[in-house]
């Protein structure tokens, strides 16, 4: 597997304050890879160091196998938390400022503000003050600068901050595009459903310390912890049977009914094998559904940023 980019042992310190304590990653060309973590973990130090706004005081950046270097930041876009447009320009004119400043001919640059201008719908801002748009209405100005020039890398610091959630949905399919496309992404973000919906990596830190990390989806078959969502089709519903059940499982929600003599509830085995409870509950009824609950990734970051917290 090819690496975008390689992080090896590094560490960062702001007086008496640690920022990152000996951090390793590697995130894979053309993925989503989410940077994940509480407020102060350490994940805004972490994107500076990559866009060589600071340097590691230990350790070292690779970017494309090649020691990171200033000729890099021209293939590396980033979107930060905090917006920087300047207020009193017109939408077009600091466009086209920002974009020579990445590289880009003032005729390459007209061509590509166009084409994403008429894409996101806003060819009527170009004659705009910033000030006179809505936060959504100026993000969507700072995501457009910040991929026009086509970085190999880009990193999206809360990148839906401020959308409602038609426009968030909006640039959600931009940046799925931008990576079907080729471009590698880091995405940082305290929205877990967001992380469900694009990352196939992630790292997790706390404190300045990685706690976690790899692909999603073999993260949450490590944290499975056989539980089971469980729909019962019974003839006779009352509570002798229910306390059967009860009494016959470890049930972790009430037993809930409908008008159809199917009840749901949820139950804890000791191991992964179902054969044993599945058989008990066919000799109780018919089982209509019978499904393994994965834990979410907002499960696994509570649960681990909390075993840490100090």
């Amino acid at each position: 597997m090819n690496h975008i980019l390689i992080a090896e042992n590094v560490s960062k310190k702001f007086g008496n304050h640690t920022a990152l304590s000996n951090i390793s990653l590697e995130i894979p060309e053309n993925c989503i890879y989410g940077l994940l973590g509480p407020n102060g973990a350490g994940k805004t130090t972490l994107i500076r160091i990559i866009n060589q706004i600071t340097y590691p005081d230990t350790g070292h950046v690779l970017f494309n196998g090649q020691p990171l270097a200033p000729k890099h930041i021209a293939t590396i876009g980033y979107l930060p938390e905090e917006r920087g447009l300047y207020k009193s320009m017109k939408v077009g004119e600091q466009a086209l400022y920002l974009a020579q400043l990445k590289g880009l001919s003032k005729t390459e640059a007209k061509k590509r503000l166009k084409y994403w201008f008429e894409r996101l719908e806003i060819g009527d801002w170009w004659n705009k003050k910033i000030q006179e748009l809505s936060k959504g209405m100026a993000q969507k100005i700072q995501f457009i600068v910040t991929v026009l020039h086509e970085p190999k890398l880009l990193i999206f610091d809360e990148p839906f901050s401020g959308f409602d959630p038609i426009n968030a949905n909006k640039i959600k399919d931009e940046i799925l595009e931008l990576k079907k496309m080729g471009t590698s992404i880091i995405f940082s973000t305290h929205r877990m459903e967001s992380v469900e919906e694009l990352c196939e990596y992630i790292t997790l830190l706390h404190q300045s310390e990685k706690i976690l990390d790899g692909k999603l989806t073999d993260i949450k078959k490590a944290y499975k912890n056989n539980k089971f969502k469980v729909g019962l089709n019974v003839s006779n519903p009352n509570d002798q049977l229910l306390e059967q059940i009860k009494t016959s499982f470890e049930i972790t929600n009430e037993i809930v009914g409908n008008d159809v003599n199917q009840i749901d509830f949820t139950l804890q085995l000791s191991s992964p094998d179902t054969s044993s409870a599945l058989n008990s509950l066919a000799a109780i009824g018919t089982i209509n559904h019978f499904e393994e609950l994965i834990p979410s990734a907002n499960d696994i970051f509570i649960q681990n940023v909390n075993a840490r917290t100090k």
